[in-house]
């Protein structure tokens, strides 16, 4: 049952060939079976079963949708009511949600199951999942390596067939990396597109909620009840969402693509170049055009990045003081004591780098040497995007500079792990929506293609996703 699409699930629960707690069973004994992968923080069996039961329900009254029934599962910076929620921090480690994200009451609506919360770097704060109080995630892959980051834990969930389908966060490649990593889709929509509403803040004019999955259409078919305008997040967008799945085949022929020359230079590792390039030659079969492009602006969307995210980190966590809610460090002599103590013993040494370099970025005599500068490269940026957008449907680029690398290989360097998301970053910085989806194997290690769309353009991206893998077979592929 794990091999089968969610098209082929719901059909399979309407047919009667197994019940939702059947099927909700199987996954937990998966969960169970590879709890070696730490992909999961905390497994709901009971509260999944309920669901399931729930589910059963509404499928034999025929009130149900495709989603009804399917066992999936949430990055643990979704808020669930009454279940723990962590952000894969000591700092949330005993924090039970007292409401549903918005993402998850939508699901909820639908009758998804949700088997629990999934492993991710603390406050989403790192590329390689090694930064969260629960441990490491290993890539199922191969267990020496990292499953990216933040969403590790949602990415393993989906390549070892622990969930259907799960949610994740992409702030500068959050979704799209680990998805490369471990060989299966990711979109992250346009900022807005996805209610922010009980995601646990990171960054907030970065975050971004999206979907991960095997395939684009099954990504599509869950972004499809996620998506939507929420009057409780002020950052939600007041535009409709379209049908994702209905043009999903349409033809690609005429398709203008663009590929930036900031990608494609001789920087590029080589294996991974000529894995794009066979990428490229498919979709020129299905009828796309290709357009050398140029965004100048590039080679400075690191630097932007990660001001502007360390600035919001530094103001959003400022809210873990110990006195609230979360870790409260034990008998403080006093109000500051209790502030020190409590944050510097539950924040990891990633969040306490981000949270200084954001806090000297916006000090007085800094402001605008650092962070107004950063805004301001930022708009340069989203022009570039803007301009080359006018002229090409998609962006074609690579998602990683290389597959997955070893753990503990670049955590004693802090920059060389920065420039793991060389590829992804600028896009968050536009608020543009991408899609990351699997594109071949690199020394037996799954590598991904990006498709980089205009504003609230997903339904496009999707469908030249899934264009390119009804012909190709890189999404079925599975770690022994």
């Amino acid at each position: 049952m794990h091999n089968k699409t969610i098209t082929e699930l719901a059909q399979g629960l309407r047919a009667k060939e197994f019940s939702s707690v059947e099927l909700t069973q199987h996954f937990l004994n998966r969960v169970n079976k590879h709890a070696d992968l730490n992909a999961f923080i905390t497994v709901t069996a009971d509260l999944a079963l309920q669901a399931a039961q729930l589910a059963d329900v509404r499928i034999a009254k025929g009130e149900a949708g495709l989603l009804t029934g399917i066992p999936m599962a949430h990055k643990d910076i979704f808020c669930t009511q009454d279940v723990k929620t962590t952000c894969g921090s000591k700092m949330l480690d005993n924090f039970i949600a007292p409401y549903n994200a918005t993402v998850v009451d939508k699901l909820n609506a639908v009758g998804v199951v949700n088997l629990g919360k999934l492993n991710m770097d603390e406050f989403a704060m790192g590329s390689s999942n090694e930064t969260s109080f629960y441990g490491t995630v290993k890539n199922p892959w191969n267990k020496n390596a990292v499953a990216g980051g933040s969403s590790g834990g949602s990415a393993a969930a989906v390549a070892a067939k622990l969930a259907v389908c799960v949610t994740g966060t992409d702030t500068g490649g959050s979704i799209r990396q680990p998805a490369a990593f471990c060989g299966v889709s990711g979109i992250k929509p346009t900022y807005g597109r996805v209610s922010r509403f009980g995601m646990i803040a990171y960054a907030s004019s970065l975050d971004q909620g999206g979907s991960m999955a095997r395939s684009a259409e099954d990504c599509a078919i869950l972004l499809q009840s996620m998506a939507g305008f929420d009057a409780k997040d002020s950052t939600s967008v007041d535009t409709p969402v379209p049908d994702y799945c209905v043009d999903l085949n349409k033809p690609l022929t005429g398709l203008k693509i663009g590929l930036p020359k900031e990608f494609f230079t001789s920087d590029l590792n080589a294996d991974m170049a000529a894995t794009l390039q066979t990428a490229i030659e498919e979709y020129k079969k299905l009828g796309a055009e290709f357009k050398e492009v140029s965004m100048p602006n590039l080679k400075y969307a690191i630097p932007a990045y990660y001001v502007i995210a360390s600035a919001e980190c530094s103001s959003n966590l400022s809210r873990y003081d110990g006195v609230r809610f979360g870790y409260r460090c034990e008998n403080p002599a006093d109000l500051n004591d209790l502030y020190t103590r409590s944050r510097g013993e539950a924040f990891g040494k990633e969040v306490k780098r981000r949270i200084l370099m954001g806090t000297y970025a916006l000090s007085s005599g800094y402001y605008d040497a650092y962070y107004l500068k950063a805004q301001q490269v930022r708009r340069l940026i989203s022009e570039d995007f803007k301009n080359v957008l006018s002229e090409v449907d998609v962006i074609f680029s690579p998602v990683t500079p290389t597959p997955a690398f070893n753990i503990g290989e670049k955590t004693a360097n802090p920059i060389e792990m920065y420039l793991a998301d060389i590829y992804t970053i600028a896009i968050n910085l536009a608020g543009l929506p991408a899609i990351s989806i699997p594109a071949g194997f690199i020394n037996e290690m799954p590598v991904g293609l990006q498709l980089i769309g205009n504003y609230f353009d997903e339904a496009r991206l999707l469908n030249v996703a899934h264009v390119y893998q009804n012909t190709t077979d890189w999404h079925k592929q599975s770690p022994t």
